[in-house]
């Protein structure tokens, strides 16, 4: 059994998603960001950035929404949510999956919390906030072709991770959905009964029929 460290609607939200998704058996550890329960001693013996998700696999802690995306998809080969290693789509699940990890997770670090950031806040929040609509106008052309998913018409374990950042930028300026495939992809997305069922075991219903 899987054990994941969470905290509801953030990175980790991903990887519960997929959890429930595959139907694979796990338990769930919410932590209190408010009350800092991840900066404490015993959590950051497991997650020494003291960040969620934090997976348990056989006892041994795991790290990084992304790697903890591809390592299950990978570990569960059955469900059928990872390219084949030998597969030309192989190479695309994991551009996109570095591009959403070190490109688009970062710039919406800096729009929530500028004032960690180097400068004047609105400046880092209005470079956040660029490079983030960049990233869903490259997003909204690529499914502007007619797939259902971001690598064609099956579904992979990076489209739950985008779902995740589309739904970070719900209150936005210009939210994901704006743009018009985006827009149809999300509701597919957010009709996948693993998606409601995840968002309902984490208190999540701001989104579910936005």
């Amino acid at each position: 059994m899987y054990e994941l460290y969470y905290a509801p609607g953030a990175a980790s939200f991903a990887v519960h998603w997929l959890l429930v998704e595959m139907n694979l058996p796990h338990s769930l550890k919410k932590l209190d960001l408010e009350a800092r329960e991840h900066k404490r001693p015993e959590y950051l013996r497991l997650n020494p950035d003291g960040v969620v998700p934090t997976l348990m696999i056989h006892g041994v802690p795991h790290a990084e929404a992304a790697a903890l995306l591809l390592t299950l998809a990978d570990r569960h080969p059955a469900a059928r949510l990872a390219p084949a290693a030998d597969s030309p789509r192989r190479a695309a699940y994991y551009q996109w999956a570095f591009y959403f990890a070190n490109s688009l997770q970062p710039a919406y670090r800096q729009w929530f919390y500028p004032q960690d950031s180097a400068g004047v806040p609105a400046d880092v929040q209005a470079l956040a906030r660029a490079r983030i609509e960049a990233g869903w106008a490259r997003v909204d052309a690529l499914l502007a072709d007619g797939r259902t998913h971001l690598l064609g018409d099956s579904l992979t374990a990076v489209d739950l991770l985008a779902t995740m950042l589309m739904r970070w930028s719900r209150n936005m300026p210009k939210p994901a959905t704006e743009w018009p495939a985006i827009g149809e992809y999300v509701r597919r997305m957010r009709d996948m009964p693993s998606f409601k069922a995840a968002s309902a075991r984490e208190g999540l219903t701001e989104w579910l029929n936005a």
